[in-house]
């Protein structure tokens, strides 16, 4: 019978026993667990493989049809170009600070920028548009543990804006997108280029920073994902030494994207850089300041010869990635054309238009955008530079 089994140690008080069959259960969970990843895993291989070429030119739409246009925010009257490097900075820190995906950064830079292509933002509602940006990009692609509260953004923020203004805003910007987030990203294209090729993961390190740096600057706001992902990796490739990849012919617009990305190398955001010195990150960072230190340094001797002048080896080709200069600056905001809708639309957040931008012109910002400015990564327009050494320095002594 069932109650015949005789057990000394039936009454003796110990957890050992419940213990190790817990363990056990938990033991047989996980490899269950493990055994439906990996099952699950071949099955979207195998379906990617079937269906890659319909997903990609599904995502060719896609890219089209989500892709910003910077002429728009050209025409933004209060934001202007020189300030979006101190944004992406805090976007950066954000990202990292909550170990989000790196698709969940691109997404929030590309729904930012569609957002100012079409809605007037003020200045000291920037920030906070990159704010709600992010919260949309990482509820939509990342793990629901590590989407940023709103009470963790707001400390971010310094107190910047009050806990509501950030579920209102996010709101803002779904419906101003007519809720249309999806998004091809460019480290979708740089993974899938990079396994076509079989780059090893210093390649695609070095891609993915080319990819951020690329971030900061007007020029490849309306760059296709697909485009910048050739890009960064054609150059990775020759930043690192790696053999050339014969991919098919170069569009015009690919070499021209190609050249400029090699223009704003010189001088990357220092908190980029400290996010790239990392071992786990190939320490990639380090690697491109030394290939633009070497490249300096040729172009130099090149320029001053010694003397006598020593001829260079014969046969050598030329390297378009020799000289690099700084970015061009963005085009000067547009006066009298239509503007966009305001946001945000009449009196939101609890101040009227007119109390906003008498209480911006007449008092500072709370707290800087972040809290490491550096150096403005694109030449602006002498008729802004003195409005961008203002804002520079308050950044600093805040």
């Amino acid at each position: 019978m069932a109650y015949s089994h005789h057990d000394d140690s039936f009454f003796i008080e110990s957890d050992e026993p419940n213990f190790q069959r817990m363990n056990a259960r938990c033991a047989a969970k996980m490899v269950a667990r493990q055994r439906q990843d990996i099952i699950a895993s071949e099955l979207s291989r195998l379906a990617g493989e079937e269906y890659l070429e319909d997903i990609l030119e599904h995502m060719a739409t896609m890219e089209d049809e989500t892709l910003p246009d910077a002429n728009l925010i050209d025409m933004q009257r209060e934001i202007q170009w020189f300030m979006r490097p101190y944004l992406i900075d805090f976007i950066v820190e954000a990202h990292a600070a909550f170990a989000l995906l790196p698709e969940t950064l691109f997404l929030t830079i590309n729904l930012l920028d569609r957002y100012c292509s079409k809605r007037v933002v003020y200045k000291h509602h920037y920030q906070l548009v990159g704010c709600a940006a992010l919260l949309i990009a990482a509820k939509y692609g990342d793990k629901k543990d590590r989407v940023p509260q709103i009470n963790e953004l707001n400390n971010m923020c310094c107190g910047l804006y009050d806990s509501g203004m950030f579920t209102q805003m996010e709101m803002h910007v779904l419906n101003t997108l007519e809720w249309a987030i999806g998004h091809p990203t460019v480290d979708f294209f740089t993974q899938l280029m990079a396994a076509e090729e079989r780059d090893d993961a210093e390649v695609e390190h070095m891609a993915a920073y080319l990819c951020e740096i690329a971030l900061y600057h007007r020029d490849f706001v309306s760059t296709k994902p697909s485009m910048m992902a050739r890009a960064s990796l054609a150059l990775a490739r020759a930043i690192l030494g790696r053999p050339e990849v014969n991919d098919g012919e170069w569009a015009h617009t690919e070499n021209v994207t190609l050249l400029t990305l090699s223009q704003h190398l010189s001088q990357p955001s220092p908190t980029l850089a400290r996010k790239y010195a990392t071992p786990q990150l190939s320490r990639v960072s380090q690697k491109l300041a030394d290939f633009m230190a070497e490249q300096a340094e040729m172009a130099r001797r090149a320029a001053n010869p010694p003397s006598p002048p020593t001829e260079l080896a014969a046969g050598k080709p030329s390297d378009i990635y020799s000289t690099p200069q700084k970015g061009h600056g963005a085009a000067m905001g547009f006066e009298g054309y239509l503007t966009p809708p305001i946001t945000p639309d009449g009196a939101h957040f609890g101040n009227a238009q007119q109390a906003q931008k008498e209480a911006y012109t007449s008092l500072p910002p709370r707290c800087p955008v972040t809290p490491t400015p550096h150096q403005n990564q694109a030449t602006v327009f002498a008729q802004q530079a003195q409005q961008q050494h203002a804002y520079g320095q308050h950044c600093m002594h805040h």
